[in-house]
């Protein structure tokens, strides 16, 4: 993908958010109500999942006391029922709408419904990326002192406070970069145990951690999802880096340097933790990029570049915990997944399954060492950016589809003999960014003040982050006119997400309609298709008999050139100087193995379905617009009307692959039709925000991701 990774947009270091704190930070969250049933739709879930007790019953070894371990018999939860095998659980990110990852802007009330719901779900461990704030840990004990039986363990994770700084120097060795981990692996370990105090530093959590939630640590994973090309370099530049031998972990036979910094910062963060008396296995982060696997079908170089293996990251006697290989894995990306050959794939549930094949490449590679998939799922959003084998695309999803593959993909984590699935993520997210719409957004410290359609990773989630727009904010009628015209009233609104449109036709009902927005007084020229508004800028054509509709844009607008300007076979024609509106999905590529060539793909996001978007049967949340008797509604996500960013009023004017900016004053409507029209329907004015409002839904079907974590955990 040009260097670009499929997933682009999954995480966040301290460093990439510093620069947007400055600007935003000001600008609190609004109050939200700390009542559990403030999530719609979780109070209608069971209050318990039932089945034996969970309840923590740690062992002891070498003096060291354990709430799990992993080694050669597998890995161990250790509970009052015995072992657990196999851990299910969630990812927790560490944003809220309007506020970035470095904001840590969560509060207690936050945790406390969160924490509740994930309980009525069936998750048994919640894994976090970083050092949350204190009331993080005060809630999750709170939560889990009154639910002994069924308590949510913890996967603590830590990043490198500076995330990109080994990407921009090609060196993990850097002094500074191996001091600062080290550092976070130190205040980790007392965030867990209740013995922390930081000062307020842009980019992490602050304050004094006093609740100690050790009883219920399961996990350590630790670090990024490597670069490839920086990790490459930092093996070249380190060959001579001497091999790790500490008390605790060690690097193995052959280990490449990459390996043999990790092996010692797990040293540090391992003796940081027996100083406490306590031990636990500990991982690193992984993914496909650098998984220790040869992928020849994969036409990325990019993607195959490096590999770094946990069999060559040890733990000795001395460290019991031990260790396992942690991997975040989906199903549609890298491309290899595509191209794997028919014969070496393995059937599962009476189909071939290129997802199911990787996993047990895993498994077979890592051997004695168990294998968890700390991240999967696929995205429930207009938009998306990849397509998967089996329909399991990098968004595309409706909402309940989504969940039903994210249980479909724990089975089969669980299936292959894994040790744990963890369902990426909680809540949708909406600072997050991916590399075909990115350059779409600008300013980009304002993306989290707005909830993109189009971009897949905003929409991970279990729980739907519903915007509410502002409190003042109504229908508005923007025009009103006598029989004739194709409309007698058109009215229009807005919240963080779209603007939404109510348009009452004429009667007779015209067949089709084409209705204009015209954004950027300045650009004009030919009718979009089926319209006579020279003025518009967007343009959407409703074929109100065929229920279809189609996302114009000025060919000069398109954003598709922002993102990939080569391969145009597979686009759609333009009409008359209009483009359908697209997103590239995949460049151009060659398959190694086979030497077949593949031309770019793209995806008519433009092509808004038509029906009702819930709640109640039939619903489908990616629908954009429907019919009711004579009245068309119509909800058109912001970058779908030419936005940047709407929260500024910027709109996007792609300029020889440059994403420019210009202002705005609104949007002026026009509705035509064959035979006439509305020539001018009104302008929607609003003001700039920057504070956001929504409400969190739990998404429909989750039941089947409830039932999947409930199976899993009782087989």
């Amino acid at each position: 993908m040009d260097g670009a990774r499929g997933r682009v947009g999954r995480r966040a270091g301290a460093a990439a958010v510093v620069a947007a704190l400055a600007l935003v930070a000001a600008d609190a969250p609004l109050a939200r109500s700390g009542a559990p049933s403030r999530i719609v739709g979780v109070g209608a879930l069971p209050a318990d999942v039932g089945g034996e007790s969970w309840a923590a019953r740690p062992v002891e070894s070498n003096g060291l006391r354990m709430v799990a371990s992993s080694g050669p018999d597998g890995f161990s939860l250790h509970t009052a029922s015995g072992p657990q095998r196999f851990l299910p659980g969630v990812n927790l990110g560490s944003t809220t709408p309007g506020t970035e990852p470095g904001q840590l802007a969560m509060t207690a009330d936050d945790y406390r419904a969160w924490f509740d719901a994930m309980r009525r779900l069936g998750v048994r461990v919640v894994r976090v990326y970083t050092i949350h704030p204190p009331a993080f840990y005060t809630e999750l004990a709170a939560h889990n002192d009154r639910r002994p039986h069924a308590p949510l363990y913890l996967a603590q994770g830590v990043y490198l406070p500076d995330e990109h700084g080994y990407v921009t120097t090609g060196n993990l060795f850097e002094p500074a970069h191996t001091t600062a981990f080290v550092n976070e692996l130190r205040d980790a370990s007392a965030a867990v145990s209740g013995a922390l105090a930081r000062a307020p530093t842009p980019g992490r959590a602050s304050g004094r951690w006093t609740t100690d939630v050790s009883r219920w640590l399961a996990l350590w994973i630790v670090g990024v999802e490597w670069d490839p090309v920086a990790t490459a370099a930092s093996d070249r530049r380190n060959a001579r880096a001497a091999a790790h031998r500490g008390r605790y972990f060690v690097s193995g036979n052959g280990a490449t340097p990459t390996e043999r910094w990790l092996a010692a910062r797990m040293d540090d963060l391992a003796t940081a933790e027996v100083g406490r008396g306590r031990s636990a296995p500990m991982a690193f982060v992984n993914w496909p990029t650098t998984d220790p696997l040869r992928h020849p079908e994969e036409p990325n170089p990019r993607e195959d570049v490096v590999g770094i293996d946990a069999n060559r990251v040890l733990p000795t006697q001395a460290w019991p915990g031990g260790t396992f290989a942690s991997y975040h894995a989906y199903p549609y990306y890298p491309d290899f997944q595509r191209h794997l050959p028919a014969a070496s794939l393995l059937r599962y549930r009476g189909q071939l399954d290129p997802y199911v094949t990787y996993l047990a490449a895993l498994r077979s590679h890592h051997g004695a060492i168990p294998v968890m998939i700390t991240e999967f799922g696929v995205p429930s959003s207009v938009g998306s950016a990849h397509l998967g084998p089996l329909g399991r695309h990098q968004g595309g999803h409706a909402e309940d589809a989504a969940m039903a593959i994210d249980a479909e993909l724990l089975h089969a984590i669980k299936d292959q003999g894994l040790a744990g699935g963890m369902v990426f993520a909680w809540a949708d997210e909406w600072f997050k960014f991916t590399w075909n719409t990115i350059n779409r957004q600008a300013p980009a410290h304002r993306r989290a003040l707005w909830h993109d359609a189009l971009t897949n990773e905003q929409h991970f989630g279990v729980i739907a982050t519903d915007p509410l727009g502002p409190a003042d904010v109504g229908w508005h009628t923007l025009w009103e006119g006598p029989a004739g015209q194709v409309a007698r009233r058109v009215e229009a609104t807005f919240d963080e997400a779209q603007v939404q449109l109510r348009i009452t036709l004429d009667t007779p009902r015209p067949p089709t309609l084409t209705i204009g927005l015209d954004t950027l007084p300045t650009v004009s020229g030919p009718p979009p298709p089926g319209g006579a508004s020279r003025g518009a800028d967007i343009a959407v054509a409703v074929d109100l008999t065929g229920r279809d509709a189609q996302v114009w844009t000025r060919q000069e607008l398109d954003p598709v050139q922002l993102d990939y300007r080569g391969d145009a076979s597979g686009r759609l024609p333009a009409v008359g100087g209009w483009r359908p509106y697209e997103l590239v999905l995949n460049r151009a590529v060659v398959v190694p193995t086979t030497g077949e060539s593949l031309p770019a793909e793209y995806l008519n996001v433009g092509r808004l379905r038509h029906g009702s978007w819930g709640p109640g049967a039939g619903a489908d949340s990616r629908a954009l617009w429907r019919l009711d008797g004579g009245t068309l509604t119509m909800r058109l996500p912001w970058a779908l009307a030419g936005f940047a960013d709407p929260s500024s009023l910027q709109v996007l004017t792609p300029s020889w692959g440059v994403g420019a900016t210009a202002p705005t004053e609104g949007i002026r409507f026009s509705v035509d039709s064959v035979g006439g029209g509305v020539a001018d329907a009104g302008v929607l004015r609003w003001e700039p925000w920057q504070r956001v409002r929504h409400r969190e839904r739990l998404k429909p079907s989750a039941g089947l991701l409830r039932d999947a974590m409930v199976a899993v955990a009782a087989d």
